[in-house]
């Protein structure tokens, strides 16, 4: 797994049944769309996810204009149960700011439960090299159904070639009932867990659990979380030491104390940290994406995504659950007084 990665871009929100509006226009065939077929739209922006409550008042969006682009085949591409059914280009002229390019998909669960899933799209130049990547959240798809949205990058920094062809890079799925949260909404659970984005370097990953009480009572911890490993099809990996400690993968990683009980006040929180190495040798590496999470023994599990490549070590520590002394909790909205 590379730092990079690690790093994933800022979460767009996903735009569903984004329908194009207006009269279409072709552009001269000597100017600068080349022929392209132009059709009022709706800007792309940050439009709520699937499954969440819609505002008591919408925002009004503005309109534009963007460039179509064809796409490698006349049924756009697909795979996986992701299908990308439109390429657009906007840029200043189009009337819409900060967008310069979007891709219209569908998605169909083709599981037998409601999953959210986090997909990953890749916009390419015309030689096939990446120009820039952008990750999607749907949330709470029910299984068989399709729905629609919208993908979106701004301006690429630099002198960034043009974008001509998308593709879908990567898609994660995980059971709504064991999606992971850092915030919003309290499940019943009263806690928030999810993993952070950890850190790579030389071969040595490092990935965070973190857990917040987001509910009206106490919580006690005692010891490590217990980990389930799943590949892409959510399929229990077998033949991996999940220990108890991070200090037979490195030593200084703070995870190989002895476990301590810690209570959780409401509004507390508390990690433990995942370890592994990419070591590869003989054999056949262990890739897995998955890592479903208990809390404790009692806890219904949460699936998270820390992207698993062990290679050929067959070993995953896992730290204690410790106090994290440096969780804020975020500042609540205030609304401005009107004059």
């Amino acid at each position: 797994m590379s730092t990079t990665s690690r790093t994933a871009p800022a979460v767009l929100a996903a735009a569903l049944l984004l329908a194009a509006c207006g009269s279409e226009s072709v552009s001269p065939g000597g100017g600068a769309d080349g022929g392209r077929v132009r059709a009022e739209a709706l800007c792309p922006s940050d439009f709520s996810r699937y499954g969440s409550s819609p505002s008591s008042e919408p925002p009004v969006r503005p309109s534009g204009t963007p460039s179509a682009l064809p796409l490698p085949s006349v049924g756009g591409t697909a795979e996986d149960g992701v299908k990308i059914t439109a390429l657009s280009a906007w840029g200043p002229e189009s009337g819409c700011a900060g967008v310069a390019y979007s891709a219209d998909f569908e998605l169909t669960n083709q599981q037998t439960e409601t999953a959210t899933y986090t997909l990953t799209f890749g916009f390419l130049s015309a030689s096939g090299g990446a120009v820039d990547n952008a990750e999607q959240t749907v949330e709470a798809v029910e299984p068989g159904r399709t729905v629609e949205g919208t993908v979106v990058i701004g301006e690429p920094v630099g002198h960034a070639p043009e974008v001509t062809g998308i593709q879908v890079i990567k898609i994660r799925s995980v059971p709504e009932a064991e999606a992971s949260s850092a915030s919003g909404t309290c499940p019943k659970s009263g806690m928030h867990l999810y993993a952070d984005q950890g850190d790579a370097a030389m071969g040595l990953r490092v990935v965070g659990l973190h857990l917040v009480n987001c509910g009206t009572e106490p919580t006690q911890l005692n010891g490590y979380p217990k980990l389930t490993i799943q590949d892409d099809d959510h399929q229990t990996v077998d033949g991996v030491q999940i220990l108890q400690g991070t200090d037979q993968i490195s030593t200084g990683l703070g995870g190989d104390s002895r476990p301590r009980p810690v209570v959780l006040h409401p509004g507390e929180a508390a990690v433990a940290g995942l370890a592994w190495r990419n070591t590869t040798q003989a054999g056949e590496p262990v890739n897995a994406p998955y890592v479903r999470v208990w809390a404790t023994p009692a806890a219904d599990p949460v699936t998270v995504v820390p992207e698993l490549d062990l290679g050929t070590t067959g070993k995953l520590g896992v730290g204690p659950w410790r106090k994290d002394e440096t969780h804020r909790e975020p500042a609540p909205a205030t609304t401005a007084a009107r004059p």
